[in-house]
């Protein structure tokens, strides 16, 4: 008994766990030729394949504003704020930052800081929603498997407040 015991939790110990996974996400902040541009506020997020909520990871919006002003505008970023945002009391640590300026943007989410450990395995969505002052409102799905199995990469563009969004995913 002793023997197989070891055995067993010397194999547990050196199995990879799944959340030892990555999950990088890139995403165009599409410069827009507009008379008055505002950075966008974004939002992203997982959600199952039947779009119930299940994780944030990021939420960009305007920290500088006086008395945390720039939450009043989070509500536009709307999908989300009905999900998730309004239960929140913003700034969250690790997942609220500042707006970001056009250009390619990246993001990482690993391990423990980002929860990710603890995603079941199974298919979900990444999610980016962007609503921008003086624009428009854009959401953007990524579908993907987790744990990954092998080096994975998804992608999806969007029209106007998004450019292109790619999730790479590492074991």
């Amino acid at each position: 008994m002793r023997i197989s015991y070891s055995f067993v939790l010397g194999a547990a110990l050196t199995t990879p766990a799944a959340f030892a996974a990555d999950l990088n996400v890139k995403v165009e902040i599409p410069r827009l030729n507009v008379a008055e541009y505002h950075k966008p506020y974004v939002a992203f997020w997982v959600e199952n394949t039947d779009q119930t909520f299940v994780r944030n990871l990021s939420v960009w919006y305007d920290l500088k504003k006086k008395d945390n002003g720039g939450t009043k505008w989070l509500k536009d970023v709307r999908q989300w704020w009905r999900k998730s945002g309004r239960d929140l009391q913003m700034p969250v640590d690790g997942i609220s930052g500042a707006t970001r300026a056009p250009g390619e943007q990246q993001m990482s989410f690993s391990g423990a800081k980002s929860g990710m450990d603890k995603l079941p395995a199974g298919d979900y969505v990444l999610v980016a929603e962007a609503s921008r002052e003086a624009g428009g409102r854009e959401v953007v799905r990524v579908p993907f498997a987790w744990p990954p199995k092998s080096t994975q990469t998804a992608q999806a563009k969007g029209e106007h407040e998004l450019g292109a969004v790619s999730v790479e995913l590492k074991p």
